[in-house]
């Protein structure tokens, strides 16, 4: 099965606080709601400007109570597409894998297969983290230039369901200000790496999309 969210046109010398999103909070059932669900896939430049975030939230509208037993599924990867050519067709890959308590990270690097199949090229690993538990203070690792995070984050993504219904049904004319935050109180899974420019290549604008695939 796989799981694929899509953006497009990020400019690699986007001024400061430029965030590109796709957001999906409700799939079919077979995907919603596990490890395979993707909620949100934002890409923004770093604190450092040399740099690139990505960050992919799964498993989305998690209650308080249940964030604690939500985890990663060690038969999941969930994978980073980055085309660099403008031919909607991956150039670079960044796949993460949990493994016990830690998520191992590989790429960017240029894939061998491209599509709905992937490999993991193990010779491209790039780090890894321990993987953070709810109610505990994030733990972030480096190396070479990149940074990594991967577990339990509040909700970022803001969006007034109930207005927009009343919109759709011809009994609100827009959205209030400030209007109410559906997700507000909900958590999501989180992976996060932060990538220097230099290792996307030289275009100046890519096309970024992430899929989870399932171990066959």
């Amino acid at each position: 099965m796989k799981k694929t969210k899509m953006i497009l046109g990020l400019s690699l010398v986007a001024v400061s606080g430029l965030i590109l999103v796709a957001a999906d909070h409700v799939d079919a059932p077979a995907v919603t709601g596990n490890a395979a669900d993707i909620t949100d896939v934002y890409t923004f430049q770093g604190q450092d400007t040399n740099n690139l975030a990505f960050a992919i939230n799964t498993q989305g509208l998690l209650s308080p109570n249940a964030t604690a037993a939500a985890t990663f599924n060690e038969n999941v990867m969930i994978e980073i597409n980055i085309d660099n050519t403008g031919d909607k067709v991956e150039d670079l890959v960044i796949q993460a894998i949990k493994r016990d308590d830690k998520m191992y990270f590989f790429g960017p690097y240029a894939p061998t297969a491209t599509g709905t199949s992937s490999m993991i090229k193990t010779a491209a690993a790039s780090g890894s983290v321990t993987i953070s538990t709810y109610g505990s203070t994030p733990l972030i690792a480096e190396k070479n230039g990149m940074k990594f995070f991967a577990g339990p984050r509040d909700d970022p993504f803001f969006f007034d369901l109930g207005q927009f219904k009343a919109i759709l049904a011809g009994t609100a004319s827009g959205f209030n200000n400030p209007g109410t935050d559906t997700f507000g109180g909900t958590n999501v899974l989180s992976l996060v790496v932060e990538v220097p420019k230099a290792m996307l290549g030289t275009s100046s604008t890519l096309n970024v999309w992430a899929e989870t695939k399932k171990k066959q």
